[in-house]
């Protein structure tokens, strides 16, 4: 059989042939025949000459007819020669050809490496893009049309935010190495854009029924409007209590430890501004009967608001995990301390050879020397503290159960929650390598005890890869309205499509959906 990637004889080629000879042949024949019988007198009697049995019959015209009986027989013989050593010459340069493979159609794998990396970064950026838009936007559909209205559309966003979970776990392990094989690691970041195209596709495929609920531009304006609002009124009125919070951190621990949310509350001021402005606009676009722009205006502010939420949860949620911290390091300190005791046990729980568990068990007994010091000295991080005990006694056996793998769980849980939030609300700038880490820090926080160092380790990383993003991305184009508008965050924050050359902000889809709405007259 053969391979359809070749170019070679086909295998009902010589049927095709013989069935054009012999009707060459025949024609051939008939056309001769046609050519011979006007030679032929027609309508002559035979004539006798000579008298008695020598007479003999002689017709006008015989030496022509025994001529053309003559010619059909070698015009026959001539054909069959003719065809004979016509296909002979043609066996023969067949058999001298070489066969050349057929060209493959130019695919992913066919770019330079350096394109298919780039590709691949683009399409998780994009994904991950779509799939947090589309979480944001049917929270607030969710809220005025209940969990059943959604239920399409909610699926939508699990499905799809399974296939980008597996294009990230996929993306970190090529970053780790694995697969090894050349040929193997190629075709990697082809898998990776196949799966983002997939969450891709299902959002683009719910978007339209997603319209079709929340009906922004028609009855469903209104509605939202107010939702969004209020929504509005409840967390300007937070911006105060989170100063607030901050103030009492700087009073109770070291300035460290407010570094993750510095800016924050400014920065909700910031996107609370866009959407007074947005809200106005959509109020006015809908009294001039232009729906689409209300729609289009509405979604930016609802964004908008949606990221000085999180600004602000993130101000509480460190000074809520803080509070834990600092009570749970006493018995962390405490069950440590039995870890680093027991000798026996120790080298026991761990598969190393004995020199190495003793190092582990020197090393333990030194950070915990360190944390007795900063407690009892006063100010102190609580979550730094515990975040060295326990990446010091897990590999001593310690962490399985108990207060230690409570502080790991505490720790690695605000880790991920800080980097997710950072990267939520500058994703107009954050790349594909935070974000993978990101992705894989909260799955290790789902696997096990022995993973929640790893998880937090990894969710650091990715608010560090994060903030670097942030700076080289500098400051994104800020428009005419730039000057108090709050735009420029709107931009940072992806609450606007920088790459739409129209006033577009993000909505629920795809990529091919979500840039639907413009604000552009």
């Amino acid at each position: 059989m053969t391979p359809s990637t070749f170019r070679g004889r086909p295998g009902r080629g010589r049927s095709h042939i013989s069935v054009r000879v012999a009707h060459t042949v025949l024609g051939g024949a008939a056309g001769l025949v046609w050519l011979v019988l006007p030679t032929m007198p027609a309508g002559a009697g035979p004539a006798l000459t000579g008298a008695g049995p020598r007479a003999v019959a002689q017709e006008p015209g015989q030496d022509e007819t025994a001529t053309a009986d003559l010619v059909l027989p070698l015009v026959a013989v001539g054909a069959a020669g003719a065809f004979a050593a016509y296909a002979y010459v043609r066996r023969t340069r067949r058999a001298r050809t070489p066969v050349v493979p057929a060209r493959p159609a130019p695919g992913p794998s066919a770019a330079p490496p350096a394109e298919l990396e780039e590709r691949c970064r683009r399409a998780l950026v994009a994904a991950d893009d779509g799939v947090r838009t589309s979480e944001e936007e049917l929270g607030w559909a969710r809220e005025r049309a209940g969990e059943e209205a959604v239920e399409p559309a909610a699926r939508a966003v699990a499905e799809a935010r399974e296939e980008l979970a597996a294009a990230f776990r996929i993306r970190q392990r090529y970053d780790e190495g694995v697969p090894q094989d050349p040929a193997a690691r190629r075709h990697a970041p082809a898998g990776i854009a196949g799966r983002c195209a997939e969450a891709g596709r299902r959002l683009d495929a719910a978007a339209a029924g997603f319209d079709a609920l929340r009906d922004l531009e028609g009855d469903g304006l209104p509605g939202a409007l107010e939702v969004a609002e209020s929504r509005f009124r409840e967390l300007a009125g937070r911006t105060a209590a989170a100063e607030a919070v901050l103030a009492g951190l700087a009073s109770r621990f070291p300035p460290g430890t407010r570094t993750p949310v510095t800016g924050y509350t400014e920065q909700a001021k910031d996107r609370l501004v866009f959407a007074t402005t947005r809200l106005n606009q959509a109020r006015q676009s809908a009294d001039l009967e232009a729906p689409a722009r209300a729609a289009a205006h509405l979604r930016a502010a609802e964004a908008a608001i949606a990221q000085a939420a999180l600004f602000l949860d993130a101000v509480h949620r460190l000074d809520t995990a803080l509070t834990e911290a600092a009570a749970l390091v006493p018995a962390a300190l405490a069950e440590a301390e039995e870890v680093g005791g027991d000798t026996a046990s120790a080298e026991d729980a761990v598969d190393v050879p004995v020199g190495e568990v003793r190092a582990r068990l020197l090393r333990l007994e030194l950070v915990l020397t360190a944390v007795r010091e900063e407690t009892a000295g006063g100010a102190y991080d609580p979550l730094d503290a515990l975040r060295r005990i326990v990446r010091a006694a897990m590999p001593v056996g310690g962490g399985q159960d108990g207060a230690l793998e409570a502080a790991a769980r505490l720790v690695a849980q605000e880790s991920v929650a800080d980097a997710d939030a950072f990267v939520a609300t500058h994703r107009g700038a954050v790349g594909a390598r935070a974000r993978t880490r990101l992705a894989e820090a909260r799955r290790r926080l789902g696997t096990g005890p022995d993973d929640l160092p790893g998880a937090d380790e990894l969710a650091r990383e990715a608010r560090q890869l994060a903030e670097q993003d942030v700076r080289t991305h500098g400051h994104p184009h800020t428009g005419p309205d730039a000057p108090g508008s709050g735009r420029r965050g709107a931009l940072l924050g992806g609450v606007l499509l920088e790459e739409a050359e129209r006033d577009t902000p993000a909505s629920f889809g795809g990529p091919d959906t979500r840039g639907r709405r413009t604000a552009a007259p």
